[in-house]
């Protein structure tokens, strides 16, 4: 009888890691997303696309760019500390994805704020703290808000322009990206849904086990 039971749970794990190992994940580029998120000099780009160079300031300080993400599988969001209400629950489900990647050094997260010029060094630092963000594993950033601009609708498509010249002058999704060893963007989810979380971390799994 328990050797029944330990076959089918032995079956059943198996087929579940052979379903992860033979899934395949989209490349997205440009055309493919919703227009709104992208910038006009880009949006007709059907192929090779793949995400910019950066260079930004994390919560320690130190400088990060995008040969801290070389070879490296890793998540994206756009926030900003002082956001009253999506941005508390995409931080929650980013630590998720820590937790469930902390001894895997090829995976990355990376977070930008939408408003640099309040989110200083020392606000970040003090976020992350009390959000619990491993500095190993998650850059919380800020740094020129034209090249975070540029980022976030050139490459990463998370946020929506509005144009209006004020302090926060374009609008972030709660868009989390997925982006491969090769730069190229490989998933977008709702960081705000516990069900998206759970297909994010198994697509993760998916490239990892590339």
């Amino acid at each position: 009888m328990y050797k029944l039971i330990y076959i089918f749970v032995l079956s059943i794990t198996f087929n579940s890691c052979n379903q992860i190992s033979k899934k395949q994940l989209p490349i997205y580029n440009p055309i493919d997303i919703n227009p709104k998120l992208v910038d006009k000099s880009v949006r007709n780009i059907s192929e090779n696309h793949t995400v910019r160079d950066f260079n930004l300031i994390n919560q320690n300080g130190a400088n990060i760019t995008s040969k801290d993400y070389e070879n490296k599988i890793y998540v994206v969001d756009f926030f900003f500390t002082r956001c009253p209400s999506i941005c508390p629950i995409m931080t929650n489900n980013m630590l998720k994805i820590q937790e469930e990647f902390i001894k895997n050094e090829d995976i990355m997260l990376l977070s930008m704020s939408v408003t640099p010029e309040i989110d200083s060094v020392e606000i970040l630092k003090n976020y992350a703290i009390e959000k619990g963000v491993n500095d190993s594993k998650w850059n919380i950033t800020t740094g020129s808000k034209k090249h975070i601009y540029e980022l976030a609708r050139k490459s990463y498509f998370a946020v929506v322009e509005q144009g209006d010249g004020g302090l926060q002058d374009f609008i972030h999704t709660p868009n989390f990206i997925l982006v491969d060893t090769k730069k190229q963007i490989r998933g977008i989810y709702d960081g705000t849904e516990e069900n998206e979380i759970s297909r994010l971390i198994e697509d993760i799994y998916v490239l990892a086990n590339k």
